[in-house]
């Protein structure tokens, strides 16, 4: 029987920026009641996350509609869109107006 080395476990590491004095004493600055600056930098990171998603979704639904573009050969130009979007609000605008 052979054993196989186990992968060793990612060590959590402290941010570089709890290290930087400047750094820290800038967070602090600028806490909210109750805030620490753990909670400013576990927000900031799980925002930066979420930003980052969802920016990938927006590039993913561009490169989509691009190949939808190439496959199809219709395509909508930023002022038919416009006119697209503009209807739309005439035509919310006005059901609220029977309402």
């Amino acid at each position: 029987m052979t054993s196989k080395a186990k992968p060793k476990a990612e060590q959590p590491t402290a941010p570089s920026v709890l290290k930087d004095e400047e750094f820290h004493a800038a967070a602090k600055s600028v806490l909210r009641e109750g805030e620490s600056v753990a909670d400013l930098i576990d927000r900031s990171a799980r925002a930066e996350v979420e930003r980052r998603r969802d920016q990938a979704a927006f590039i993913a639904r561009g490169l989509a509609s691009l190949k939808e573009m190439e496959e199809t050969g219709v395509y909508y130009t930023a002022d038919d869109i416009r006119e697209m979007m503009r209807s739309k609000l005439e035509a919310a605008k006005a059901k609220l107006k029977f309402k």
